[in-house]
């Protein structure tokens, strides 16, 4: 062949492709078991609960107003009795709520999913009732009432194990609540009959176990809002509209408090306007052509894994083409400055090896730690390598040293993993040391001269000989 690189461009832009479609391979495979992840949080979520949010306790009075209007003229003039429902909704002056959650891990076959059971004891107080005293819209109406109903709403209420109410110092029965189109489901309990009139103020506690999976939301409807949450989850991820106002994170678990005010929290407000009640993860969407449904002020925890195999295995695979192309500079920058020839095929199965490597990182960090089953993939790639590499380079210190070079890719792949928000700035680092690295060496390399002793060695059938004699196993 006349121009021998020229060929060897061609053939290794063709191995470069095939390990671009393995890469793409390896990814589909890694987005395929991420959902199925989904697919068994949404089982056990079926099974046992959904993410919890918990609103509550709010005083509701469901009332009636009726009025008689006149309609038609003439004898077709006739008395329509009208009639309009409405809720009204008294928020505590002053919400305490005390939780201790613990960690319940459901499986689905090799999924592991965070359930959670929380114990919560929730202290109200208002100061009066006026807020349930309904107003008439029309003169000379008759306006009806129930009597006040002490509510309390989740998101999901099969997660409901168990529930006491307290009110003005006497237990009350514990009611199935009705579901409310915003709030959703919970339980209640009736005020006595004539309390809508008392001008004292109104006490309850409420004693509440309740089951969910993954993450717990609280709604801070009170005009003043305390919140103290203990956990023996180690890793929790604190969301919503409110960060706790002290924290305590520790090998064990957590302890965190909130202190939010109706000043700094329209959740009350929201309420009042009819908004949702939404899961911690959901999204709330509406049917086309209405305006979309909002949802009330929450703030909460997610017990979340700090490391996800399946995220982790991802954002390698995004790095598997600059690891491959690292890797073949390398080979070449051996082969140029020891006038080896090493053939397309052989940065092929060097390239396989190194593909091959995130593939089993995937499947190992299913059964056992993300560490471990990096390392385990990692050290198996790198003794392939290094053995492989002795044969290639022909010798075994060029092989210790390619592996070696190998094993500090893999080694600066895993800080890049890790130190997500500094992994740009650490990957541009490793780049400009590569590209240091190959001009440092070749900054005395004649390349004219290395070409035509290329094309002269191509028809130099005694190079060859001399070539295959040398690929021999050292």
């Amino acid at each position: 062949m006349r121009f021998p690189l020229v060929g060897k461009a061609i053939a290794l832009g063709a191995v470069t492709l095939s390990l671009v479609w393995a890469l793409a391979s390896v990814s589909a495979i890694v987005a395929e078991r991420q959902g199925r992840l989904r697919e068994a949080q949404r089982s056990v979520a079926d099974s046992l609960a959904t993410s919890q949010s918990l609103l509550g306790p709010v005083l509701q009075r469901t009332c009636s107003e009726k009025w008689e209007t006149q309609q038609g003229e003439g004898k077709d003039r006739k008395t329509v009795t009208e009639q309009r429902e409405f809720t009204l909704f008294a928020v505590p002056r002053k919400l305490t709520a005390e939780a201790a959650a613990q960690t319940e891990p459901r499986y689905r076959g090799i999924f592991r999913i965070n359930g959670f059971a929380l114990k919560a004891t929730l202290a109200a107080e208002w100061s009066d009732l006026d807020a349930l005293q309904p107003t008439r819209q029309h003169d000379g109406s008759r306006l009806g009432c129930n009597s006040p109903a002490l509510w309390v709403a989740v998101s999901d209420a099969r997660g409901i194990r168990s529930a006491r109410v307290t009110l003005q110092e006497r237990e009350r029965d514990v009611l199935p609540a009705g579901s409310s189109p915003s709030l959703g489901q919970g339980f209640q309990a009736t005020l006595p009959e004539g309390a809508a009139s008392d001008t004292g103020p109104v006490r309850a506690t409420i004693a509440l176990e309740l089951a969910g999976t993954e993450s717990f939301a609280f709604a801070p409807v009170g005009e003043t809002t305390q919140l103290k949450l203990t956990a023996d989850w180690p890793h929790p991820s604190f969301n919503g509209r409110f960060l706790p106002a002290d924290r305590e994170v520790t090998t064990t678990g957590f302890e965190a408090s909130w202190r939010v005010s109706a000043l700094a929290s329209r959740a009350g407000q929201d309420l009042l306007a009819g908004h949702a009640l939404c899961r911690p993860d959901a999204t709330v969407t509406s049917a086309p052509g209405t305006p979309a449904q909002r949802c009330i002020e929450t703030f909460g925890v997610s017990f979340m894994d700090p490391v996800s195999p399946y995220v982790l295995s991802d954002r390698a695979t995004k790095y598997g083409l600059l690891f491959v192309a690292l890797t073949f500079v390398a080979v070449a920058l051996v082969e140029v400055m020891r006038r080896l020839r090493v053939h397309p095929v052989q940065y092929l199965l060097v390239g396989c090896a190194l593909t091959l490597f995130f593939l089993l990182l995937v499947s190992l960090s299913e059964h056992v730690p993300f560490p471990w089953a990096y390392l385990a993939a990692s050290g198996a790639c790198t003794a392939l390598l290094t053995f492989y590499g002795a044969y290639v380079l022909r010798g075994v210190r060029a092989g210790l040293f390619f592996g070696g070079g190998v094993g500090l890719l893999y080694g600066a792949l895993y800080v890049l993993l890790l130190r997500e928000q500094t992994a740009l700035v650490l990957g541009t680092v490793l780049l400009f040391a590569v590209l240091a690295t190959v001009m440092v060496v070749t900054r005395k390399l004649d390349w004219y001269g290395l070409l035509a002793q290329m094309r002269s060695e191509a028809y130099d059938p005694a190079h060859f000989s001399r070539a295959k004699q040398n690929t021999a196993p050292p």
